[in-house]
C-alpha cells in the first residue's frame, strides 16, 4: 500500500493520500488549496490514477483543494450526506464503503465539531487506521462551538463509534499542533485528557469553556469551502 501523509503549516492540517499500489487508482483526504501542487506532483511521481478527494468536513481554517484536483484529474469529490456544499459530486452516507482499487474507506457519521463531520475507516471489514478529521484529536478533539458544534454530539460520535473501533486502530486527524502524526484508539482512550477517565457531563464542561477565538481564515474558508474551494 502506498501512504503518503502531508501537513500544511499555516493551518497544521494533516492530508493523506492512499492508494494500494504504482499504477492504481488514489483516494485524498482533507487536501488543502495552496498545497494542491504538492499533492499532483507527488500523484504523477507514483504514477497514481486520483479517483476520490474527500473532505470529512466543512473546514473553517484554510481552503479545501477538492475543486482545483477535480479539474485537474477528472477524480470525483465527496463529503458526508449533510453538508451544505452543494459543489460536492458524491455524498456518502453512514456505513457506505468507498472502494479504490482495494482500499476501502467506510463511511462514520461522526457529529460534534460540525454537524456535518464524516470519519472515514480503512478496511471497512477489519479496521486498520481512521481518519477523524477534526472531531477527534490526538490528546485532544475539535472544538464544538460554531458550525453546527456540539459537545453532547462530540462525546457520542468519540466514544459510542471511533471508541468501539480496535484498540490497534491507527488514528490519523485532520490537524496536530505539537508535531504529533498519528495516534491510536486505544492510546486515545488511555491518555486523552479530555476523555480518559471522564463522564460525559465532565466533557461537555470542558468543551463549553475553551474559550478559543474564532480561526483567522473562518470568514474566508467556510464561504469559499461550499464552493470547493472555487469560491
Amino acid at each position: 500500500m502506498i501512504f503518503r501523509q502531508f501537513f500544511e503549516p499555516v493551518s497544521s492540517t494533516y492530508t493523506y493520500l492512499i492508494a494500494s499500489g504504482r499504477g492504481r487508482e488514489a483516494v485524498i483526504i482533507d487536501p488543502v488549496k495552496e498545497q494542491a501542487a504538492q499533492y499532483l506532483a507527488a500523484i504523477n511521481a507514483l504514477d497514481l490514477k486520483l479517483v476520490r478527494a474527500i473532505d470529512t468536513h466543512t473546514h473553517a481554517d484554510h481552503i479545501t483543494a477538492l475543486g482545483d484536483l477535480r479539474e485537474a484529474t477528472g477524480c470525483i469529490t465527496i463529503m458526508g450526506e449533510f453538508t451544505k456544499a452543494q459543489c460536492v459530486s458524491e455524498h456518502v452516507r453512514e456505513g457506505d464503503v468507498l472502494d479504490a482499487d482495494g482500499i476501502k474507506l467506510k463511511a462514520l457519521y461522526t457529529p460534534g465539531h460540525t454537524d456535518e463531520s464524516f470519519s472515514f475507516v480503512l478496511g471497512a471489514d477489519k479496521p486498520t487506521a481512521v481518519f477523524t478529521g477534526d472531531v477527534l484529536l490526538i490528546r485532544g478533539s475539535g472544538r464544538t462551538d460554531f458550525q453546527g458544534g456540539d459537545a453532547h454530539k462530540s462525546w457520542d460520535s468519540i466514544v459510542n463509534k471511533l471508541f468501539r473501533l480496535p484498540d490497534d486502530t491507527t488514528l490519523y486527524p485532520a490537524h496536530d499542533y505539537k508535531g504529533w502524526t498519528a495516534s491510536s484508539i486505544g492510546e486515545e482512550k488511555c491518555h486523552n485528557p479530555r476523555l480518559a477517565g471522564k463522564t460525559e457531563a465532565d466533557y461537555v464542561q470542558i468543551m463549553q469553556n475553551l474559550n478559543l477565538p474564532n480561526p483567522k481564515l473562518m470568514d474566508i474558508a467556510v464561504p469559499a469551502n461550499l464552493a470547493c474551494g472555487k469560491g
